[in-house]
């Protein structure tokens, strides 16, 4: 019976459990998806990151290679986010080249690795102006459930605190790299951004919405804080406003997401070394 009235009316469906002031999954309005991070997923690259929100699911590869500086930015690197949406993470993508939405998510990703500075490009420089690294940064959504910004801001980060380039030196004759595959160091990880997504739904905001909520939502917002609850990205693709005072409260809950999240991190990669 309840299976019928999801499938014939899910908006009232939906409404039935928030006059309740709780969600069709057991979860308060405000309650976040249980969240795991599982840290060097991949061998073969040189950090990565699986996160687990719920039953959404993003795995994060980054490569490192070398590159030659551009030149009206001789003493920096790149780092180079991607999103691929595949049709095995749901039946509503299909194949071929990256979708809008896929494309958005990688635009998004960029533009919290710039906002935040989450590392120093100056970092990724090995001699100016002549070698440099480029970090091509793969993001995979492996099961999709709603909330892809959220699951790839954190495997981002996560692959990002795992990754270890080789030491790399430049012959003076030659000028030829050379590369040490045995010596590996750590990125210097600047700052620590962390998105929390909410939708609007009739008088409610849900935090970390599923596939279904994100579809009958009349607005969505995301919003990406650091460790030290630094504003660094506001994402809101249309829907209807909101006031001020609703803003700062999904803010603050941000903050308070973030700090959870980075622990949650550190905790992962304690556990590994």
């Amino acid at each position: 019976m309840a299976a019928g009235f999801k499938m014939a009316e899910p908006l009232e469906y939906h409404r039935s459990f928030l006059k309740e002031n709780c969600r069709p999954d057991g979860r308060e309005l405000s309650e976040f998806r249980t969240t795991s991070i599982n840290i060097g997923s991949i061998s073969t690259a040189d950090g990565s990151a699986l996160v687990k929100m719920g039953n959404t699911t993003v795995i994060c590869g980054v490569k490192a290679k070398l590159a030659n500086p551009l030149v009206e930015a001789p003493g920096k690197g790149f780092i180079v986010p991607n999103v691929d949406l595949p049709p095995l993470c749901s039946s509503q993508f299909r194949p071929g080249p990256p979708g809008e939405q896929a494309q958005a998510a990688s635009q998004f990703m960029a533009d919290i690795i710039e906002s935040s500075e989450v590392l120093q490009t100056e970092d990724l420089c090995i001699e100016r102006a002549k070698l440099c690294w480029t970090l091509y940064c793969d993001l995979m959504c492996l099961d999709y459930d709603g909330n892809l910004l959220d699951a790839c801001s954190l495997a981002l980060l996560a692959a990002l605190k795992n990754t270890a380039l080789p030491e790399v030196s430049v012959n003076d004759e030659t000028g030829v790299p050379q590369v040490d595959l045995d010596k590996r160091l750590g990125l210097k990880i600047a700052r620590h951004p962390v998105a929390a997504s909410f939708c609007a739904f009739d008088d409610s905001v849900l935090a970390d919405p599923t596939g279904e909520e994100e579809r009958l939502a009349t607005s969505r917002l995301t919003v990406v804080t650091d460790e030290e609850g630094r504003l660094c990205s506001l994402h809101k693709p249309g829907g209807t406003p909101l006031s001020g005072e609703k803003l700062r409260e999904l803010i603050g809950r941000a903050t308070a997401r973030q700090k959870e999240l980075h622990k949650l991190i550190d905790k992962v990669i304690k556990s590994i070394t």
